[in-house]
C-alpha cells in the first residue's frame, strides 16, 4: 500500500467511504469489451466487407486487425492493460468459417474459437446480430422490411443468433447478453410511420417467441435518433423499444450517442430502474451525434457512474463499450475508453450519496452545491492507482509506453495502410 493511498483512504473514511469494499466491488464488476473496435466493424465475413446502414468508421491508422488471430492478439494486450473483470462482446459478422456461411445459417461452431479464447481467460462472451453491412440491408430496411423474404432472412438471422447466445453461456457459466439494433429507417420524410414499427413488432415478437433463461440469456433493444442517409425516420425509435420493453420484459438498451445533443442518458436511468429489473448501457462519446468517439473522461459519463451507483443498480446494468475510432492505435482506444468507465464508476463509488440526498431532501441547495463541488477534488486518483495496483495492470500513464511498444513491435508486420 502506498502511502498516497493510505492518505487518500484516511480522507474517504472519515465521510464514511471504504475504499476497500470500492476497489473489490470495482474490480469483480464485468465491462463487455467490444471486439468491433479493433478492425473498424470489418468483421470475418467474406474477408470483412464495407460499412452501411447508417454507421461508418473513420480514420485510417496503420496496423488493423485482418484476421481472428490478429483480433486476438490485440485483445490481449488490451486485457493486460486494464483492470477488472470484463466480457467480450461480438457481431454475427466476426465467426470464424472455412467458408462463407450466410447470417441465418450460423451455429454455435461458427464461433468455436472465440468460445475457446474466452475460456482460457474466464471471460463470458456477449452477441449481436449483424443487420447492417449486408445486400440485403443496402436500402435500410431489414426487420421493419415491406418484403416478407427480405424480413425473413434478418428473422432467422436474430434467431440463429439467439441460439449462439444460448450455447455461450452454457460453454463459458456467465449469461450472455443479445443485443439487436437495426438501422431501419428513410432519408426523407415517409409517407407512413407506423406500418415499419407495426412490422418490427411482429418481427420482433416472432424472433423473441422462444423463452430465454434469465440465466443463460439477456435479450435487450437498442434504440438509435438516425443514421447516415436515415436522417427523416428511425423505425426503432427511443419510444418504440422502451414500450416494447416494457410490455414483452425484454431489456431496454441505452446507447449515450444515440440520442440529441442536448439529451442525456444518466437522467433516463433512474425512470428506467423503477419499472425494470434491468438496464444495459453502450457507452460511448457522441459528438454532435452518433460519432462513436472513444469514452473520455466527461461530465455525462461521470453522472451515468453516479445514477447507476446511486441507485444501487451495479448488479442491475450490464455494461459494455460501443465505438470505433480508425484515427488512432486501437488498441490504445480500447484501453482508454476501458480504463475511463472504471475511472468513473470507481469516482461514484466514492461520494457520500446518503449525505448529498439528505441535503436535498431537506432542501438545503447552498451547502449541497458546495458540497458537490468540493468533493470533486476528492483523491480518487490514488485510489485508481491502487486498483491498479492491486489488478496487476499498469499504474497512471505507464500503460501508455506498453501499448506503443505493442504498435512498433507488432502492427507494422501488418498491411501498413491498415487492410
Amino acid at each position: 500500500m502506498s502511502t498516497t493511498y493510505a492518505l487518500a483512504k484516511e480522507q474517504f473514511a472519515a465521510l464514511g467511504l471504504d475504499t476497500e469494499a470500492a476497489i473489490d466491488r470495482l474490480l469483480a464488476l464485468p465491462i463487455s469489451i467490444h471486439c468491433w473496435q479493433g478492425d473498424d466493424v470489418a468483421g470475418f465475413e467474406q474477408g470483412g466487407g464495407s460499412l452501411s446502414g447508417g454507421i461508418a468508421a473513420t480514420g485510417n491508422h496503420p496496423g488493423k486487425a485482418r484476421t481472428p488471430a490478429e483480433l486476438m492478439a490485440d485483445l490481449d494486450q488490451v486485457l493486460a492493460l486494464a483492470p477488472g473483470k470484463h466480457k467480450l462482446n461480438l457481431h454475427a459478422i466476426y465467426a470464424v468459417t472455412d467458408e462463407p456461411v450466410p447470417r441465418d445459417r450460423l451455429a454455435p461452431e461458427h464461433f468455436a474459437p472465440w468460445v475457446d479464447y474466452a475460456r482460457a481467460r474466464g471471460l463470458g462472451l456477449d452477441v449481436n446480430p449483424t443487420l447492417f453491412s449486408h445486400p440485403l440491408a443496402a436500402d435500410g430496411m431489414t426487420l421493419s422490411h415491406p418484403d416478407g423474404a427480405v424480413r425473413r432472412f434478418w428473422i432467422d438471422h436474430c434467431k440463429a443468433m439467439r441460439r449462439v447466445g444460448r450455447h455461450f453461456a452454457q460453454e463459458l457459466g456467465q449469461v450472455c447478453v443479445n443485443n439487436i439494433w437495426i438501422p431501419d429507417g428513410l432519408k426523407d420524410t415517409p409517407a407512413d410511420r407506423l406500418g415499419p414499427r407495426a412490422r418490427l413488432k411482429d418481427a420482433l415478437d416472432e424472433i423473441l417467441a422462444d423463452p430465454a433463461d434469465p440465466a443463460l440469456l439477456i435479450d435487450t433493444v437498442e434504440s438509435k435518433v438516425f443514421g447516415i442517409g436515415l436522417e427523416s425516420y428511425t423505425v426503432g425509435s427511443h419510444e418504440f423499444y422502451l414500450s416494447y420493453a416494457a410490455k414483452t420484459g425484454c431489456v431496454c438498451l441505452l446507447d449515450n450517442g444515440h440520442y440529441h445533443p442536448t439529451e442525456t442518458v444518466s437522467d433516463k436511468i433512474p425512470s428506467l430502474l423503477l419499472f425494470a429489473d434491468r438496464l444495459a448501457l453502450h457507452l460511448t462519446r457522441g459528438v454532435r451525434w452518433d460519432s462513436d468517439h472513444v469514452v473520455t473522461w466527461n461530465d455525462e459519463l461521470l453522472e451515468i457512474a453516479k445514477e447507476v451507483v446511486r441507485c444501487g443498480a451495479l448488479d442491475r446494468v450490464l455494461l459494455s463499450l460501443d465505438y470505433f475510432d480508425a484515427s488512432i492505435n486501437r488498441i490504445a482506444a480500447w484501453v482508454i475508453g476501458l480504463r475511463n468507465v472504471r475511472k468513473a464508476l470507481l469516482a461514484a463509488l466514492l461520494l457520500p450519496h446518503p449525505q448529498l440526498r439528505a441535503l436535498q431532501d431537506r432542501r438545503d441547495f447552498t451547502r449541497l452545491l458546495a458540497l458537490q463541488e468540493e468533493y470533486k477534488l476528492l483523491p480518487v486518483g490514488a485510489v485508481w492507482d491502487e486498483l491498479c495496483a492491486r489488478a496487476g495492470v499498469p499504474v497512471g500513464t505507464d500503460w501508455i509506453g506498453q501499448a506503443e511498444a505493442y504498435e512498433a513491435a507488432i502492427l507494422p508486420k501488418r498491411n501498413p495502410a491498415g487492410n
